[in-house]
């Protein structure tokens, strides 16, 4: 089965089997837009209905980026609603890639930046090629991260490491991403796709009912414990949207200089 399960064409399916393969198809940085949001929200959607899905792998078009994240022309305005819509969508694919049925594999075979990397910390396995680099850097442009980032990577790697990467704007790179945590495997350039789905091929060989029963308790405790927080994000997100600092960030970086913040 190949793309009939897609809505859009910034996602690019594949369904062979037990096995689902998601593109982020949107060049040249594959970042996220209302479209590929709503798009991926609908695929999981589909997916969870397709009990021979066991396991999917999502990464991204091309050999430099997985996804830069958000596409920061929607914040530009500094328009509360329209960013607010925005926000809400992120939530819902990402918050719905986390809860899919079966095993969820990135295959991170580049930069995986803010919203980039929120999606694969949705996922249940992270692959990462040895010369992506991996950053939660929205503070940067007068934002925060607004789809788990402060949730689900405090979740992963701990609050050390999460004060590194989102109040200090630290980027990381493959070997330290794995060192931490962050990630399962770094493997050499070009082959994370390859892995991830042969990872997905493991998970296939194993029985679908204990599979789908395990990830349910392996994620409960996680989901209960940051429900409110992802709401709060949100929240958060939506109140710096058309203060200075935050149209000056965003703004700044479309233009390529420096924020001067107030």
């Amino acid at each position: 089965m190949s793309d009939t399960i897609s809505t859009t064409d910034t996602l690019q399916v594949n369904v062979n089997g037990p096995l689902a393969q998601i593109t982020i198809n949107n060049p040249p940085a594959n970042t996220w837009t209302l479209e590929s949001l709503n798009g991926l929200h609908e695929v999981i959607k589909k997916l969870n209905t397709m009990p021979e899905v066991v396991a999917l792998v999502i990464h991204g078009q091309g050999e430099k980026f997985f996804s830069a994240g958000a596409d920061l022309k929607q914040f530009a305005k500094g328009n509360k609603e329209e960013s607010r819509i925005v926000a809400e969508a992120f939530g819902e694919a990402f918050e719905a890639l986390a809860g899919f049925q079966g095993v969820s594999i990135a295959a991170i075979n580049g930069y995986a930046m803010g919203g980039g990397l929120e999606c694969a910390l949705a996922c249940d396995i992270r692959i990462v090629e040895e010369q992506a680099q991996l950053a939660l850097p929205e503070a940067k442009v007068g934002l925060l991260p607004c789809a788990g980032g402060t949730q689900r990577l405090a979740w992963l790697v701990g609050e050390a490491w999460t004060a590194r990467m989102i109040l200090l704007g630290e980027r990381i790179d493959a070997e330290t991403a794995t060192r931490i945590g962050l990630a399962q495997r770094t493997v050499p350039r070009g082959s994370a796709l390859t892995v991830a789905l042969d990872t997905a091929s493991q998970v296939a060989e194993q029985s679908p009912d204990a599979i789908k029963a395990s990830k349910r308790l392996l994620i409960a405790p996680r989901e209960a414990a940051i429900e409110r927080g992802l709401i709060d994000e949100r929240d958060e997100f939506i109140d710096l949207i058309g203060e200075v600092n935050q149209l000056e960030g965003t703004n700044a970086f479309l233009e390529k200089r420096s924020a001067k913040w107030q």
